[in-house]
């Protein structure tokens, strides 16, 4: 197999390094990945300033690897269309150092960057070890090796990755899930620096809408099961697609309302 690596902790964070390192026998490994912790940097790119790129110089003869000054989308993008002799078999991102479960891929810059290999037509799979404490990366790797073999006999479905989450410590089994519902409370911590002024600290603590649905990723990493999850990049509400198209506006009759809005005065004035 031909797998590109890429994660948003760093190119020389423990979890890809131990990863780049047992699947080397798979087959050609690339890893292409920013140069610094890109956490919650979701999808975001680079487009205001040029990308700088720098080979890794891993010693082994099946890796080679690339140090990025951007975003781990910008990682896949300049993998896919500048620095891969040829395209990837499969993309795995991670293995994160943190969970990515519920509507934290939202934000999240692992997930981000198998999103933006599935943009790209590559199977693509996101893997985070949920916890930051004394992080143990042995069985997540081994869950990926296990995995490999399967991902290269099955066909993930067109615009669907596989988002996984291990829990810490022994998992007493694997379960298919969707993402739950994450919201943080307390998010904003206002601080004052010697000179007086105000900052602010993004923090919080997460709170879990879906305490009570067993069959959420947030609820299986939290019972010690490994949350395998897949997710789609297509956003659209296909049942309220045909409630839209009944509201009543002119639009939904395939027209338009002429002429000026009402009560809005459009007159184009001087500004002084």
């Amino acid at each position: 197999m031909r797998i590109l690596l890429t994660n948003d902790d760093g190119i020389f964070a423990e979890g890809i390094t131990v990863l780049r390192k047992a699947l080397e026998r798979f087959g050609e490994i690339y890893v292409i990945a920013p140069d610094r912790e890109r956490s919650a940097a979701g999808h975001s790119i680079t487009v205001h300033r040029p990308l700088r790129v720098r080979e890794a110089g891993f010693r082994s003869q099946w890796v080679r690897g690339w140090v990025v000054d951007g975003t781990p989308a910008d990682c896949v993008k300049l993998g896919l269309e500048a620095l891969l002799p040829e395209k990837p078999d499969l993309l795995i991102s991670g293995i994160n150092l943190g969970p990515n479960v519920g509507t934290d891929v939202l934000y999240s810059g692992t997930v981000s960057a198998a999103i933006e290999g599935i943009i790209n037509g590559v199977p693509s799979v996101a893997v985070s070890l949920a916890t930051h404490d004394e992080p143990d990366f042995t069985t997540a790797v081994v869950f990926v090796q296990e995995l490999l073999p399967e991902l290269a006999r099955q066909v993930l479905p067109t615009g669907t990755l596989l988002n996984i989450n291990i829990p810490p410590g022994t998992p007493r089994g694997a379960r298919v899930t969707k993402l739950g519902n994450i919201r943080y409370v307390n998010v904003i911590d206002r601080r004052t620096d010697p000179r007086g002024r105000s900052y602010f600290w993004m923090a919080g603590e997460p709170l879990d809408l879906n305490d009570n649905d067993p069959d959420t990723d947030v609820r299986a990493v939290k019972e010690g099961f490994i949350s395998i999850t897949p997710v789609q990049i297509d956003l659209t509400d296909y049942l309220f697609m045909e409630k839209l198209k009944r509201w009543s506006l002119s639009w939904s009759r395939e027209e338009f309302p002429r002429g000026k809005p009402a009560g809005l005065d459009l007159k184009l004035k001087e500004r002084a």
